[in-house]
């Protein structure tokens, strides 16, 4: 077959080019009885050597055939989890963007959010860190039973601040309830109560206008007692009444003031919220322990 056959990748003349005797002049154009199939194949001549060259590589020693396949496979996986990635964010935009409660809020309500949601990702993130630090510690070797000691007496101390069995001191709050035209019910310093946990308090009590103090707890209640005042925690407060709180003063501040929030709520029905900011608020009063009569820990 001649060369100029040969360059167009099948064997025979393009339509374009005009058919040229291959043999000496006058001699009818010998052709083959029938096609190469490889010379029929649509690939040219470069690619069917690089179809051939993993083989032949492979002859030869290096296994360029397995590195490639490793090369795809790895662009196809990151390919996926980009895909993923792609359809979470569009996934968490269309429910946040659809979500009728967040639409219907104020921009003071949607700051407010914003501030709480930022102030509990630097708590989780501090968490974080000494968690991670205190794993170093713990895996360093000859300071590990120190470490360990250190960490357990520090986990000590705030399950003890957490159950009011150990007294606390710190920057905080201190939120004073006057009543108006409608006494303050329990209903509301349960709220403030609520709304100072989530704001990242720590540690917190309540005083009544005698000066009797209660140690509010996860398993505090609050209950409107007979011919006013309150009962927390089976023991009788009388108004104004004042908790003592430790932990961030401008975010607990701010969960206070949000509108519709519990000073806006005792204002309405006549009455006054008094938060003052304090370096150092100390909460003393002491819960009783309790004893468990039915829960036992998971060994």
């Amino acid at each position: 077959m001649s060369e100029e056959h040969r360059e167009t990748g099948t064997g025979w003349p393009t339509p374009d080019e005009p058919a040229r005797p291959s043999g000496p002049a006058g001699e009818p154009d010998p052709r083959p009885e029938a096609p190469d199939p490889d010379e029929l194949s649509p690939l040219a001549p470069a690619e069917r050597e690089v179809d051939a060259s993993p083989a032949e590589e492979s002859v030869e020693g290096g296994p360029r055939g397995s590195v490639a396949r490793r090369l795809t496979s790895a662009g196809a996986m990151i390919a996926v989890l980009l895909a993923l990635l792609g359809f979470t964010l569009v996934v968490q935009l269309k429910t946040t963007s659809t979500d009728p409660t967040l639409a219907a809020m104020r921009e003071d309500d949607l700051v407010r959010i914003s501030s709480d949601l930022d102030s509990r990702e630097r708590r989780l993130r501090q968490e974080i860190a000494t968690l991670e630090d205190s794993q170093r510690q713990l895996r360093s070797g000859e300071l590990g039973q120190q470490a360990a000691l250190e960490e357990a007496t520090r986990r000590a101390d705030e399950l003890g601040i957490l159950a009011g069995s150990l007294r606390a001191v710190g920057p905080g709050l201190s939120v004073r309830f006057e009543a108006g035209g409608k006494a303050i019910s329990s209903t509301r310093l349960l709220d403030a109560v609520q709304e100072l946990r989530g704001a990242g308090a720590e540690a917190m009590q309540i005083v009544g206008s005698d000066g009797a103090a209660v140690r509010v707890i996860a398993s505090t209640y609050f209950v409107d007692a007979q011919g006013g005042g309150l009962v927390v925690d089976g023991r009788r407060l009388t108004g104004p009444y004042t908790i003592l709180v430790i932990g961030d003063p401008a975010t607990m501040r701010t969960a206070l003031n949000i509108p519709g929030g519990v000073v806006a709520s005792v204002a309405d029905d006549g009455g006054n919220v008094i938060v003052e900011d304090r370096e150092v608020v100390e909460v003393s009063q002491l819960h009783a322990p309790i004893k468990l009569e039915h829960a036992r820990p998971v060994s």
